[in-house]
């Protein structure tokens, strides 16, 4: 009898066991029809900005705390908010074209989030790759999250990318034609 309570007893704590471990480690995605990704772009003369759409995406928590991640954008979807009419629809054109983005090679970009690191409330250091035009980088960048909702700045050295149209790193005599290689997506996600 003391052997059955026994053999009882340590099923019931592996059962109470595994079934907390999974309770503590959760995938959730994110609403991608209620999150945003804007993006500003810097020149010379001014800037540019904004939106592009998130096609899927989820976050990692281990013990409610962020873990990892990953997201798919389609790049198909760029979009400039601060022109109209033909100048908005030659810049959204120019930015879709090989001489930027080629989204009809790459109609998708994707980062992953590969290290996380608490650091403050609500706060995290988190490191991924980022993948566009095919290539691959390292990207580090701030998150924040609270409730179901997170937001992140990135700053993305576009060169890195392949993505050299107007950049005065690689193009002499551009003068007031000169695009800056950084460009900024910030990013509101709802899961």
């Amino acid at each position: 009898m003391k052997h059955l309570i026994k053999s009882t007893l340590v099923l019931a704590v592996v059962a109470f066991a595994s079934l907390s471990f999974t309770a503590l480690n959760e995938t959730k995605p994110v609403k991608t029809s209620e999150s945003t990704v804007t993006w500003k772009g810097y020149k010379v003369t001014g800037s540019h900005e904004g939106t592009i759409a998130l096609k899927s995406g989820s976050l990692e928590f281990k013990n409610n705390t962020l873990a990892g991640g990953s997201f798919v954008i389609d790049m198909t979807s760029i979009n400039t908010t601060d022109l109209e009419g033909d100048m908005k629809n030659n810049l959204d054109g120019h930015l879709k074209s090989d001489d930027f983005f080629g989204v009809k090679n790459f109609p998708e970009a994707q980062l992953v989030i590969t290290k996380v690191t608490p650091s403050g409330k609500n706060a995290y250091a988190v490191e991924g790759n980022l993948t566009i035009k095919g290539k691959t980088n390292a990207q580090k960048f701030t998150m924040s999250v609270y409730g179901n909702k997170a937001t992140a700045n990135l700053k993305v050295d576009r060169t890195k990318y392949d993505v050299k149209y107007g950049s005065s790193s690689f193009f002499d005599g551009l003068k007031d034609k000169a695009i800056y290689d950084d460009f900024d997506l910030n990013v509101d996600l709802v899961f």
